[in-house]
C-alpha cells in the first residue's frame, strides 16, 4: 500500500476530490492510504500562530518552520521523501509521477499565503515541485494535481492498463483526436480509416496524427520526441 501524507493549513480541501472516482476506488481496494495532516493543530505559544511578518519586509505572512518541523515529527513515517508544491520548483510531468509512482510514500507540504521559511525547507532536503508558470492561493489545489496523476500511474487503479501508453506525454507525443458513436455528427464524420478495420493503418495513422499535433502545438516535447526517433 502506498501512504500520502499530506501537511495542509485547509485538509477540508481535499475531502471533496478524494472521495470519488479514481483515488477513492484507490483507497478502497487498499492501494492508497492518504493521511491528512492539519498544521493548525502544531502552532504553540498563547495565541496559537502559525506564520508571522518576513523578514526584510514584504507583503503577506509567512508559515513558520517549527509548525512545520512539529507535524513533519509527528508521522509515523519520516524516511518518505518529502515534496513542497512551490512555483520555482521543478516543472511537474509524467516522468516524475512515474517515478514517484514507485515510491513506497511520500509526504507533501502545501504552503499559503507567501509560502514557508527556507529554514525548514533546507532543513528536511525538500523537493520542490511545481505544476505550472502561475500563482495559485496555495499548495492544495496543486497537490491534488501531483497526487492524482501520480495515483494512475500506480498497478491496478485503472481499469485499462494500456490506457497508460496511449496517453498525451508517452514518448514525449500529444495524443491523437479520438471519436466514438455517432459515425457522423453535425456533418462531421470520423475518419474512414478508424473504420477500416485495417489495425496497421490505425495504428499509423495515430501515430501520424499525435506527431503532427506535436509538432505544431508543443515544439518542446517535439525536440524531445526526435532525438528518440
Amino acid at each position: 500500500m502506498k501512504r500520502f501524507d499530506i501537511l495542509s493549513l485547509f485538509p477540508e480541501y481535499f475531502e471533496g476530490p478524494f472521495d470519488v472516482s479514481m483515488i477513492k476506488r484507490a483507497r478502497e481496494k487498499g492501494i492508497l492510504e492518504i493521511n491528512l495532516v492539519n498544521m493548525r493543530d502544531f502552532a504553540s505559544g498563547r495565541y496559537q500562530q502559525i506564520d508571522d511578518r518576513p523578514y526584510g519586509g514584504g507583503p503577506g505572512m509567512v508559515i513558520k518552520p517549527d509548525v512545520i518541523d512539529r507535524a513533519l515529527l509527528s508521522l509515523k513515517s519520516n524516511d518518505f521523501p518529502i515534496y513542497y508544491l512551490s512555483p520555482r520548483g521543478v516543472k511537474l510531468d509524467a516522468q516524475i509521477s512515474n517515478s514517484i509512482s514507485k515510491l513506497d510514500g511520500m509526504t507533501l507540504v502545501c504552503g499559503k499565503y507567501e509560502g514557508v521559511d527556507e529554514r525548514v525547507i533546507e532543513h528536511y532536503n525538500m523537493i520542490e515541485i511545481s505544476i505550472g508558470d502561475y500563482i495559485l492561493s496555495g499548495g492544495d489545489l496543486a497537490a491534488m494535481v501531483l497526487i492524482d496523476s501520480v495515483v494512475r500511474c500506480l498497478p491496478n487503479v485503472l481499469g485499462n492498463p494500456l490506457t497508460l501508453n496511449e496517453e498525451s506525454f508517452t514518448n514525449h507525443l500529444l495524443e491523437y483526436p479520438l471519436y466514438t458513436q455517432p459515425r457522423e455528427w453535425k456533418n462531421y464524420k470520423v475518419p474512414d480509416v478508424l473504420l477500416s478495420g485495417d489495425h496497421k493503418k490505425i495504428k499509423n495513422w495515430k501515430i501520424k496524427q499525435s506527431e503532427d499535433i506535436t509538432m505544431k502545438r508543443r515544439p518542446d516535447l517535439w525536440k524531445k520526441y526526435l532525438k528518440l526517433k
